[in-house]
């Protein structure tokens, strides 16, 4: 006998059925109407060069009707998939895409997705899209075959062949959501693709997440080998932007570059005027110490909240962004206050923490002396001052401020990691012998010297004379010694007069260059000389010191008595002439040293 508790149970089932059946016959006739009416909207996200700023091309995304149920994409193809009409949906996205496309400018690229599955269509392979291109005047090299990696890819070998065909017309390939689908690694290996789209999940918060840079850096460095670009896709904030621009990630899209639009449109000018100046600043960042680079530079602008914030609005506020460590508490746009989640956490724990803390301001708990440095400080002095703080408040956020206000906040392990990549970055541009500054460090130096247009600086060029002739005589280990000690001279000279506030860097062999703030320097030359006179002896045998001179062939392999080494520095300043570039500089100082090399003993020639 039936009860009524299973009759009501077969009654909902056949009712949930009969829906379910009506529904998806309504989705089935409303993908008829897309595709019989060719109903379809086509947006463009344009794909933005990450170090200039500049549009390389736009992602073309495909729509439904506004207000349909089919209007979101995810609903729209999987419909398609499940009445196996992706073929068609496809081919009716792809027709509105290149018919649009007929407009943009031929430097631009079109990503268009295309679903593995259909690329082994016939229908696919026939040249409907190279039809296409004809009929609305395109050029293949324009296209980008977005391959998506959500799909799994069964026969790669197959695959692979099929996509050969298309590159050798002049097609291009992207492998679209990298990191979130099947294949993975495999799918790059196999296809190396012109183009690698790393799925949003990877970019989502990805400034506050180590692990989330460690494989986007190691991402990029594979993309480098094999010769591929990576587009980081999902951008939605500054800091996620900031941080890919330091990986090197070369572009993006995402809501915060710009949103799909019915248009090819531009970034906006304030977008624009941000990816410009992260790169500025990471490419000053080159030729930083920890004792020149701003905190404020490497600074993370958090949220900040009013010391009448409760309790129970601030672990809300922690629970929906669990990377967050603190709160920084900011009346007037100045902070008065700290409040560390692990703290606040630890005093919820307490036996009345609760009714304690979850209604009432977090005022009362806060930390009310946090340390708070201004944007200009150097990370080596922040170091300092946070290590110094009691054990129990090392890791706790240190506050930026600019011109007093509320600016950012800046981590003990940031500042630790921007030191270390500081010191990488100095290490890999230095000179090998002397550790000292190489070239590309010197030529930022002396634009950021014309740069900043101060005045009052003077740039020393040090240049070592008959060094060839002792380095023949008496061999390359010798002659470098003499470098070592020549470079140890100026710079305990420099730093005797000039304290911190100057710079020496090894231009290559026996050239020097020094940059001084402050552009009387005859003492210091004065001073240099006479250091270098009196141990430049102690280099040479009791012989050659007491002749005078070492004998040796000369460029035209001719015997010719060299006097002991001496040292020639050529003094450009800014006193009668404004310089206006690097290379005027060079031209005023390889003059002074021509008057220089006239004179067989020590000397400098001032301008």
């Amino acid at each position: 006998m039936t009860t009524f508790a299973s009759y009501r149970t077969k009654v909902l089932h056949l009712y949930k059925t009969t829906n379910k059946q009506t529904s998806e016959m309504k989705s089935f006739m409303e993908l008829k109407n897309i595709l019989e009416q060719s109903d379809i909207r086509i947006v463009f996200q344009p794909v933005v060069s990450l170090t200039n700023a500049e549009i390389i091309g736009y992602e073309a995304l495909s729509r439904g009707p506004k207000d349909s149920m089919l209007e979101r994409p995810d609903a729209l193809f999987s419909t398609a998939a499940k009445y196996d009409l992706v073929w068609e949906l496809e081919y009716l996205c792809r027709r509105a895409t290149l018919e649009k496309a007929k407009d943009l400018a031929p430097s631009k690229m079109v990503f268009i997705n295309v679903d593995p599955k259909i690329i082994n269509d016939p229908r696919f392979q026939k040249g409907q899209t190279q039809d296409m291109l004809c009929q609305f005047q395109a050029n293949t090299g324009n296209i980008i075959f977005e391959i998506t990696e959500k799909t799994a890819i069964d026969d790669y070998k197959g695959f692979c062949c099929i996509l050969d065909n298309y590159t050798s017309q002049g097609y291009k390939i992207a492998i679209d959501d990298t990191g979130s689908g099947y294949s993975g690694l495999r799918t790059l290996a196999e296809i190396r693709p012109n183009f690698i789209k790393v799925d949003m999940e990877l970019v989502r918060d990805i400034d506050k997440d180590n692990l989330k840079q460690a494989m986007l850096k190691a991402l990029y460095d594979f993309s480098v080998s094999t010769n591929s670009k990576i587009i980081a896709e999902g951008i939605e904030t500054q800091d996620e932007l900031a941080t890919l621009i330091s990986i090197g990630i070369p572009y993006g899209q995402g809501f915060f570059l710009q949103k799909p639009l019915p248009e090819f449109s531009e970034i906006p000018g304030s977008i624009k005027q941000i990816i410009l100046e992260l790169n500025k600043r990471k490419k000053r960042e080159l030729y930083h110490t920890s004792m020149t680079l701003p905190v404020g530079e490497i600074a993370q602008q958090e949220q900040a909240f009013p010391s009448s914030t409760v309790g129970n609005v601030a672990l809300d506020y922690f629970s929906q962004h669990p990377a967050c460590q603190g709160i920084t508490i900011v009346d007037n746009e100045r902070p008065v206050g700290l409040l560390m989640k692990n703290k606040f956490l630890a005093n919820l724990a307490t036996q009345y923490g609760i009714a304690l803390y979850m209604n009432r301001s977090i005022r009362s708990h806060m930390d009310k002396n946090p340390l708070i440095v201004a944007y200009d400080t150097p990370i080596e002095v922040v170091s300092k001052s946070a290590l110094a703080r009691k054990d129990d408040d090392i890791y706790d956020y240190i506050i930026i401020t600019n011109q007093d206000k509320y600016f950012g906040t800046v981590t003990i392990k940031k500042i630790l990691e921007k030191t270390t990549q500081l010191e990488l970055n100095r290490a890999k541009h230095a000179n090998p012998l002397t550790g000292l500054p190489g070239n590309l460090i010197i030529e930022g130096e002396l634009d950021k010297l014309l740069k900043e247009n101060s005045g009052n600086y003077a740039v020393l060029y040090f240049d070592l004379d008959n060094f060839k002739a002792y380095n023949d005589v008496y061999g390359f280990e010798r002659g470098d010694k003499v470098i070592c000690f020549t470079a140890e001279v100026i710079q305990q000279d420099l730093h005797s007069y000039y304290n911190r506030e100057s710079f020496l860097g090894h231009i290559g062999g026996d050239d020097f260059i020094a940059i001084t703030r402050g552009n009387d320097v005859t003492k210091l030359c004065e001073r240099i000389i006479s250091d270098f006179n009196h141990r430049i002896v102690d280099y040479y045998n009791h012989e050659d010191c007491n002749r005078g001179y070492i004998c040796t062939k000369n460029r035209h392999g001719i015997h010719e008595d060299f006097p002991i080494m001496s040292l020639s520095i050529a003094v450009v300043t800014d006193k009668q002439r404004n310089y206006t570039t690097i290379l005027e500089i060079a031209e005023t100082a390889s003059q002074l040293k021509k008057q220089c090399k006239l004179n067989w003993q020590s000397c400098y020639c001032i301008k």
